[in-house]
């Protein structure tokens, strides 16, 4: 029998029907991510992540500038969630995670299934759920209903990594590809940026369970990944995401074999201006960067996400002119 993703299995056994009522039962007092908020969301009620009975989702299309390994030559499947439980100052989905508009109208299950489906039928690799640590309930309302129509394809959990124990126990069987963002060792730091209490310590459990449920991340024949964790570390301008120490905790703690992105495209966005946060408000340079694999290499890490695009996904852009 050839590979599947693991979400077949978990639907033909029904523990997928019970996953989707637990994930129900913890929005009517929200425990869906580590702020508790413990609002009737099942109510059409919010907090923090604006986000009530449905997914608000912002745009859904075939993503060719995701890692080698997910958007290889027909694109990553992507759905970009609105609203997030993190209220990073920097963030680069500024106009989606927090200045969206309140009580934007949310998508059924249905809808969100079928842009699964829509997705699949263009030929992308993969499903890539970006942002969905507030929406663990609403994925798995949809994904049965994506199932009986056909949904084939390995599913992507693009998390900040600010995740609860009770969503990624949900996600167990289901996820096949977990890539979690490790933004910032030190509280201090995360809470100023990200505006968390507890960013670094639920990054480290959550990571650690990732780890336990899918293993090492690994590629078919064609470099497409297939299953496992793929960790992304934004490098900060002036060292302040913690690079040594987050890369030796990932060798140590989660796999000698742990697949990383280290990525140098931080740049001022959001709140972050010459009065706001000055001390970000600037690109990362070219030595920072350096520094950062560097600093990788020297702390274990020796699977690192290098960009080659795809010899048909290269054919492909030349065709376009």
């Amino acid at each position: 029998m050839g590979w599947e993703p693991a979400y077949l299995a978990t639907y033909r056994s029904g523990l997928l029907a019970e996953k989707v009522e637990r994930g129900l039962e913890l929005l009517r007092s929200c425990r869906v991510c580590p702020r508790n908020c413990d609002v009737d969301r099942l109510a059409g009620k919010y907090a923090v992540c604006l986000s009530g009975r449905h997914a608000v989702v912002s745009s859904h299309f075939p993503h060719l500038g995701e890692e080698d390994c997910l958007r290889g030559w027909k694109g990553s499947g992507t759905i970009f969630f609105c609203y997030c439980n993190l209220k990073c100052v920097f963030c680069q989905n500024w106009d989606i995670s927090q200045a969206a508009p309140r009580r934007a109208p949310g998508v059924p299950p249905e809808r969100l299934a079928g842009m699964m489906l829509e997705l699949q039928d263009v030929g992308c690799h993969n499903i890539n759920f970006v942002t969905p640590e507030h929406v663990v309930p609403q994925i798995l309302e949809a994904l049965p209903l994506a199932i009986r129509a056909g949904l084939r394809l390995p599913l992507v959990y693009n998390t900040s990594a600010f995740d609860s124990a009770a969503s990624l126990e949900l996600m167990d069987g289901v996820v096949d590809i977990y890539m979690p963002d490790f933004k910032f060792w030190n509280e201090d730091v995360a809470r100023r940026y990200v505006k968390a209490q507890g960013y670094p310590e639920a990054a480290r459990q959550g990571i650690r369970e990732m780890q336990r449920q899918v293993g090492d991340l690994d590629l078919d024949g064609n470099g497409i990944a297939r299953r496992g964790v793929l960790v992304r570390h934004l490098v900060m301008p002036g060292g302040l995401a913690g690079t040594r120490e987050v890369m030796r905790w990932l060798v140590q703690e989660v796999s000698p074999d742990v697949y990383v992105n280290v990525m140098p495209q931080y740049r001022p966005a959001g709140r972050v201006n010459g009065e706001h946060y000055p001390e970000i408000d600037r690109p990362v340079t070219d030595e920072e960067f350096e520094e950062a694999v560097r600093i990788a290499r020297e702390e274990g890490v020796r699977r690192f996400d290098v960009r080659r695009p795809h010899p048909e996904l290269l054919l492909r852009l030349l065709a376009r002119g």
